[in-house]
């Protein structure tokens, strides 16, 4: 069944890999994506050398695309080098936006907000992901722009759960996140520079532990949680034969 096209299928093939519908590392099958849009070929890797270029995809010479993948390497970049980046860019978007792009962003936060009310986990990532990539089009930066956009594909993937709340504390922090894009909006508009960079990290520090407990693998989890109660209850004893 025909669907759209090659914007069609350009936009589709990033919502998936932003929401994880589209597995990291999964391959990208041409032909099956040429009928499926009801494009030659030609057009199929026209998008998806753009989505290379844009970090959302991989091509590999004689093995064709896939999804750009996560790994330990490129994990343990992310943490390191996002917040650095988060900052530098908030510090040029302060500087260099303008007002056209503030009423673009403010529209974006819109959606994000009736996304959050309508708990559209879907759109949430999709509205959050574009409010972010804005900022970075205010900063200006050739430079820093790609790497901006690299990261963000991965804070949406890690993130992907922030989106679905299933506790108290995680709605706390949705309603948090939504109010710290309000406050940066209110930052960029009144060239608050101090402002911004600690809502950036502020606004880091709400996601980070619940990116860090999805790629913790659970096995792993378990065996620290056992050896933390075996030395617990080690001390306990000590502690009552010494009594």
């Amino acid at each position: 069944m025909m669907k759209g096209g090659k914007s069609a299928l350009h936009e589709t093939l990033k919502r998936q890999i932003l929401t994880l519908e589209l597995e990291p590392d999964g391959d990208l099958d041409e032909v099956k994506l040429s009928e499926e849009y009801g494009i030659s070929r030609t057009p199929v890797r026209d998008v998806l050398r753009q989505l290379a270029v844009d970090g959302y995809v991989d091509i590999r010479e004689n093995r064709g695309a896939r999804v750009v993948p996560m790994n330990h390497s490129t994990l343990r970049d992310f943490f390191l080098v996002a917040p650095m980046i988060y900052e530098a860019i908030g510090r040029l978007a302060v500087q260099n936006c303008r007002a056209g792009q503030l009423d673009i962003l403010r529209a974006c936060q819109e959606r994000f907000r009736a996304a959050v009310m309508a708990r559209d986990a879907e759109k949430m990532v999709m509205e959050n992901n574009r409010f972010h990539e804005l900022i970075g089009e205010m900063a200006g930066s050739a430079f820093l722009k790609p790497t901006l956009n690299r990261l963000l594909i991965d804070h949406a993937r890690i993130g992907h759960t922030f989106f679905r709340p299933a506790t108290a504390e995680m709605e706390d922090n949705l309603a948090k996140s939504c109010l710290h894009h309000d406050r940066m909006i209110e930052a960029l508009a009144q060239r608050d520079e101090t402002a911004m960079v600690n809502l950036v990290f502020e606004h880091w520090d709400l996601s980070r532990q619940n990116m860090e407990l999805f790629i913790a693998p659970k096995a792993l989890t378990s065996e620290t949680n056992r050896r933390v109660a075996a030395r617990r209850d080690s001390e306990e004893s000590l502690s009552e034969v010494s009594s």
